[in-house]
């Protein structure tokens, strides 16, 4: 055994004549009776109390220890008695992704996870009690698609857990947890028509960030942090090189999404637009901090900029700019006196890059391409999203036959007829 059960109500004493007995001690009758003690594999003992009459069970305590020890899944009782938010916390502070995601994350722990489960021992996690948590998830949050991204931050957090060998294993990945269901709704790009009339609702000096949403696929960010050096006329082509983004709050330049940097072509119309929007609103520069509130200061001579100057904020842009231009163009209704603008997640700015995506493929272009100048990691991802919008097979099976029978110039009679017989 990988240790040894105290009494701690009674001790061996050695009588005159040489005969040891045991004797009842100070603490007899008096809190927990046995002792449950070993050694760890850092060398320092570990002990658990057992109170009276369960000395069976302190022996079967040491017993699973001995047994994790030898299968190599021992786990430090005291260090997994750290609380879920205690270990959150640590995990938080030595997080390396960029900033943005950090502060994501953080929200997610802050208000789905330490309210719910935070009080909760690592180690005592079981199946069972993720599946209370996720029960109750849902009656606070509807949407499936955001619950399961918090979800996938408690997740993270166990299986560092597990890596610190503070837990077993990873009560997220059980058979019997289901993770929230990814709801992915069908893409359904806008219309020529309503891209225009939204362009037509903004402002003069924002109107360029339509054609290059629209025309070259850019994301928000972006198009924020698009700079004069980015922008090459000469080649036809556009340098996408950094974003502009909220960090805890502030604004900072950044690299694009997942520090990918990719070049898109630049269609000599959107280039017209840019070079008549540079005539009319010469580019600033703008000094900002890189990737988080204390980095360095980084200077980009933007093509968008406040009126008096400073870069665009996101949600600024979005609720005082983008949603009125939205109403005008009827793709929402105007609100009433004293509301807000309805939620229109599906007309965010985000809506530019499915037009682009959508012109993209109707033309022919492959998903490989469109996915490098959308700058997706991955051209699966691009397919499961888009192929829907991709002309069907068996429409180009249609136009394949269409197009011999014409070459053949054939009649609707259809092949010539075998010879009767």
């Amino acid at each position: 055994m990988a240790g040894h059960v105290q009494d701690r109500w009674y001790k061996t004493e050695t009588d005159p004549n040489g005969k040891e007995r045991r004797v009842r001690t100070d603490r007899y009758g008096i809190g927990m009776r046995y002792r449950a003690r070993y050694i760890g594999p850092d060398g320092t003992e570990k002990s658990k109390s057992f109170p009276d009459k369960q000395k069976r069970l302190a022996d079967k305590w040491l017993s699973n220890i001995e047994a994790d020890m030898s299968r190599g899944q021992y786990i430090d009782p005291a260090a997994g008695r750290i609380t879920f938010r205690q270990y959150g916390e640590k995990w938080l502070a030595a997080q390396t992704t960029d900033h943005t995601t950090r502060t994501t994350v953080n929200v997610h722990l802050r208000l789905h996870a330490f309210p719910y489960i935070g009080t909760r021992p690592i180690d005592s996690f079981r199946p069972e009690h993720i599946r209370d948590w996720l029960k109750e998830l849902e009656s606070a949050l509807h949407v499936s698609s955001y619950r399961r991204v918090i979800f996938a931050s408690v997740s993270a957090v166990l299986a560092a857990a597990v890596d610190d060998e503070l837990l077993a294993k990873n009560p997220c990945k059980s058979r019997s947890v289901r993770a929230p269901a990814p709801v992915e709704p069908r893409v359904r790009p806008w219309s020529s028509d309503r891209l225009f009339a939204v362009r037509s609702g903004l402002p003069k000096r924002y109107q360029a960030m339509v054609d290059l949403g629209g025309g070259c696929g850019l994301r928000q960010g972006e198009i924020f942090g698009l700079a004069e050096e980015h922008v090459r006329h000469d080649t036809g082509w556009l340098h996408v090189a950094n974003q502009v983004k909220v960090a805890n709050g502030h604004l900072v330049f950044g690299p694009p999404k997942r520090g990918k940097e990719r070049d898109v072509p630049l269609p000599r119309r959107v280039a017209r637009v840019l070079r008549e929007h540079a005539e009319e609103f010469p580019p600033v520069d703008v000094t900002l901090p890189w990737l988080k509130p204390d980095g360095p200061l980084v200077t980009k001579r933007l093509f968008f900029s406040l009126t008096g100057g400073g870069a665009v904020r996101r949600t600024d842009f979005n609720t005082r700019v983008w949603k009125l231009a939205l109403v005008q163009a009827g793709v929402i209704p105007e609100p009433k006196e004293g509301e807000r603008h309805q939620a229109a997640r599906e007309h965010g700015m985000h809506a530019l890059r499915h037009f682009y995506a959508s012109v993209l493929l109707d033309a022919g272009e492959n998903i490989k391409a469109l996915s490098t100048y959308l700058g997706h990691s991955d051209p699966g991802f691009t397919l499961r999203v888009y192929t829907h919008l991709m002309p069907s097979s068996e429409g180009r099976t249609r136009k394949a036959v269409d197009g011999m029978y014409e070459a053949r110039g054939s009649a609707s009679d259809g092949p010539e007829t075998a010879p009767a017989r």
